[in-house]
């Protein structure tokens, strides 16, 4: 009986650290989850007690990193013919990185992971038919690897799990207007963090050395349907809730040796926050090891930075969205949280961006000139189909 008395005092006082409002029932139930080892949601202790998602103990466990200098791959490029493409491109020029689909924009993870809980999840497609050889082909080439996992947006989930999504007043799970529609996952349901921080833990067995989180956001114009979907939420606001998720990723993955890097849309730092779909530039990029906002000049509407056209002005565009980059981050840079800055530039002609250009070779460098200017000196290109432009001065 003192053995319990005393252990429920400790767990007494680390509660109550954490929730100076907890109840005694918490108490029981923090040690009989602590008894049983269950996953609970709880602050984090933290430095700083007036903002529970300050880093905690944040370091980057790779500092001796390369500069990346990487492209997008989708798992069927990685696993398929297409490869051997990607990887001349790399030994023919200064690219050093592949950005690879492990969790695609569908939700199906892309390789048996051998994980029973991830098999019986029945989420899995198996596109990258051998991983241990395909990681073999990177090592062998000094390609750095980068496991993608699409986070939030995951129709596959959101369909076999409704419960975790968005649903509609007459029961269907909710969908945007592309067709077929996009479902997106609850980004305040912890069920939804532990899958996909799963995912990522089987991604570092495998051999990645970064993990990249995209879609790490509600889904766009959520605002407006926010109050008719039914879904669980708490308190926290949306960019909170999000945050929130960036913050836990790190914590469970730092240990692993592995980086932790999130896409952003560009935009968001050059507002205040973009609350309709939970995107605050500051509070993501403090618990990551890299943040890679999405700085395609097609991205931008008239007038942004100057230009009657973005698209057609890739220097421009990609220098201002820098600047504004350098001056969000300046707060937490003070602070010593600041990550590798490595935004995604574009490496596609973006057709149905009135008054676009095409892109090819003098669009590429006009983009990485921008960064150089700005201190910038790693990236990422993105081309949906993975056609990259070629004899590009990177």
């Amino acid at each position: 009986m003192d053995i319990l008395l005393a252990s429920l005092a400790l767990i007494w006082g680390n509660v109550t650290a954490a929730n100076p409002d907890a109840s005694f029932e918490q108490l029981v139930q923090a040690s009989l989850d602590a008894k049983n080892a269950v996953a609970i949601v709880q602050p984090a202790p933290t430095q700083d007690p007036t903002d529970p998602l300050a880093p905690v103990n944040k370091i980057d466990p790779q500092k001796d990193a390369p500069k990346v200098k990487g492209v997008y791959a989708t798992a069927h490029s990685a696993g398929g013919s297409r490869l051997n493409t990607l990887v001349k491109l790399m030994d023919d020029t200064e690219l050093n990185a592949m950005v690879i689909d492990v969790k695609d924009d569908w939700g199906y993870i892309t390789w048996e992971t051998g994980n029973a809980e991830l098999d019986a999840m029945g989420t899995t497609q198996k596109i990258i038919g051998n991983m241990p050889g395909l990681m073999s082909t990177l090592n062998e080439h000094n390609i750095y690897p980068i496991a993608r996992i699409v986070v939030f947006k995951d129709t596959i989930l959101a369909k076999k799990k409704p419960e975790l999504s968005f649903v509609n007043p007459d029961g269907t799970v909710w969908g945007n207007g592309k067709n077929p529609p996009d479902s997106f996952v609850n980004p305040y349901n912890k069920e939804v963090w532990d899958y996909n921080i799963a995912v990522a833990k089987e991604a570092v067995k495998a051999g990645f050395k970064e993990i990249q989180f995209d879609y790490v956001r509600f889904p766009e114009g959520f605002e407006k349907r926010a109050d008719t979907l039914k879904y669980t939420k708490d308190d926290r606001p949306r960019i909170d809730a999000v945050a929130s998720f960036v913050k836990y990723a790190k914590e469970q993955l730092q240990p692993l040796g592995v980086r932790v890097s999130v896409d952003i849309f560009g935009y968001a730092a050059s507002v205040p926050a973009a609350e309709g779909i939970g995107q605050d530039f500051e509070k993501i990029s403090q618990n990551v090891d890299v943040i890679s906002p999405m700085i395609y000049p097609s991205h931008y509407s008239t007038g942004w930075f100057g230009a009657k056209v973005p698209d057609a002005a890739p220097y421009v565009t990609i220098n201002g969205a820098s600047k504004d980059t350098t001056k969000k981050l300046e707060a937490i840079d003070k602070k010593g949280w600041k990550p590798v800055v490595r935004p995604w530039i574009q490496d596609f002609t973006a057709s149905w961006v009135p008054g676009y250009i095409k892109y090819g070779k003098h669009e590429l460098e006009e983009q990485i000139r921008a960064l150089k200017d700005n201190g910038v000196d790693e990236f990422l290109l993105w081309n949906a189909n993975n056609n990259y432009t070629p004899n590009v001065d990177y």
